[in-house]
């Protein structure tokens, strides 16, 4: 399932659904503009919260096909959009009953929420927009990463509280077919959200039994997390994919912590490496051994799977070697082809598993530069062009911090690769 299809498909429903009020209005007796502005709003935003909850459902066609970055990003901006159009509806609606009965706003708004299941639809808003203010950029760098995540929840409780007033708005109200529809696309998603975000984890607990069997430092703040398991085969993972790691310790098992494979998957054995970014990833680097471990996954598009080149470029900056490690390790050579990876750090110091690679580059036949230092003009256009001559017939997959992956992003396609031949994942919402 493309990008293209799902937006799409996706773009025909909306327009279905702001087309109907339309439909009901001019079938009417008629109606103020403010109320069909109310109307359009509303079966809108219900639709855009019914397409926010199936981009966090994590099933696999839209994680392998799209790509869980793009469906983050996809689902921030959609987040903001149906925030703006309920206020929209609240709005209109308000405004619309206030001309209709010629009381003033206030009054409007005592009347209002006099009707049938608008206290909890109210109630509903409320959390809604204030999930959605803790979801802005500068709000989540104020509070930690757990704290977000347990208050964004309070979205799954603003759509409970909603639901009735949605079925019981007029555009729905009195059309049996419709409202069953509108319910049955709202249980299915909502069967989707509980079946690859709480059973399928469970189910995977039970049958791979998860535990951490070591734990080694790579650098300052960094370590290696070793996690063996029964049946890992049957997981399918590959390199270049991450799962949503929990670890049942009393500080972990409540939050879902998104780390990639560092090295290519056994069938008994899964290693992530994680640096001390925050308090979470902090304190994972004493995770005792022995700890039970559930993991949900995997997800992510950019794997061996995505290469069309004979050769490949690796670009990796800080802690995003990780899962160019295990590509690296893994991804084919063609005979006679080249493999190069490009390590960017700041200093000696902070290069993650250099011995590994220089090992790995030893034992495949490929090719490991480092580039240290704070200049980033070493992965500049003229740079890369200069030192890799054929990087317009390349496969480029990277990973890194958001700044400088926007930069070297700048400079690929300023020398001309295709955007098709560049593969990443980007999490900077």
């Amino acid at each position: 399932m493309d990008p293209a299809t799902v937006v799409a498909a996706g773009g025909i429903g909306a327009l279905a659904v702001a087309t109907w009020p339309v439909v009901v209005a001019t079938l009417g007796p008629g109606a103020p503009l403010t109320a069909l502005i109310a109307h359009i709003g509303g079966m809108l935003a219900g639709y855009g919260v019914l397409l926010l909850l199936l981009l966090m459902a994590r099933t696999p066609a839209l994680e392998r096909g799209v790509g869980a970055d793009v469906l983050a990003r996809w689902h921030a901006r959609l987040g903001r959009t149906v925030i703006g159009l309920v206020l929209v509806h609240a709005a209109a609606a308000l405004t619309g009953w206030a001309q209709l009965t010629g009381a003033g706003m206030l009054g409007a708004a005592w009347q209002v929420l006099g009707m049938p299941w608008l206290p909890a639809a109210t109630v509903g808003t409320v959390l809604m927009v204030t999930a959605g203010v803790l979801s802005a950029r500068a709000a989540r760098r104020r509070m930690r990463h757990e704290t977000w995540h347990g208050l964004h929840l309070l979205m799954y409780l603003a759509v409970a509280l909603s639901f009735a007033h949605m079925l019981a708005g007029p555009d729905l109200t009195g059309r049996p077919a419709l409202q069953i529809a509108w319910a049955l696309a709202y249980t299915y998603v909502f069967a989707l959200v509980l079946r690859y975000r709480v059973i399928a984890p469970l189910q995977q607990a039970v049958r791979h039994r998860l535990r951490v069997a070591g734990v080694q430092e790579e650098a300052p703040g960094v370590v290696s997390i070793t996690v063996t398991g029964e049946h890992l085969h049957e997981l399918a993972a590959e390199p270049g994919q991450f799962f949503r790691w929990r670890f049942l310790t009393p500080d972990h098992w409540s939050t879902a912590h998104p780390f990639s494979l560092s090295a290519a998957p056994t069938d008994t054995e899964l290693r992530l490496t994680v640096k001390a970014l925050g308090d979470g990833s902090r304190n994972l680097q004493a995770l005792p051994v022995g700890t039970w471990v559930v993991a949900e996954g995997p997800y992510g598009a950019v794997t061996p799977a995505r290469r069309t080149r004979r050769n490949v470029l690796l670009v990796a900056g800080g802690v995003g070697i990780t899962p160019m490690r295990a590509l690296f390790e893994s991804i084919t050579i063609a005979p006679g082809g080249d493999l190069l990876l490009v390590y960017r750090a700041r200093n000696e110091g902070e290069l993650v598993f250099r011995a590994e690679l220089d090992a790995i580059a030893r034992g495949r036949g490929a090719r490991v530069a480092y580039v240290l230092g704070p200049d980033r003009a070493a992965l500049s256009r003229a740079a890369l062009l200069h030192n890799v001559p054929d990087l317009v017939e390349r496969d480029v997959y990277m990973c890194g911090p958001p700044g400088l992956m926007t930069a070297v992003r700048r400079s690929l396609l300023d020398a001309g690769l295709p955007s098709a031949q560049l593969h990443e994942e980007r999490f900077d919402l």
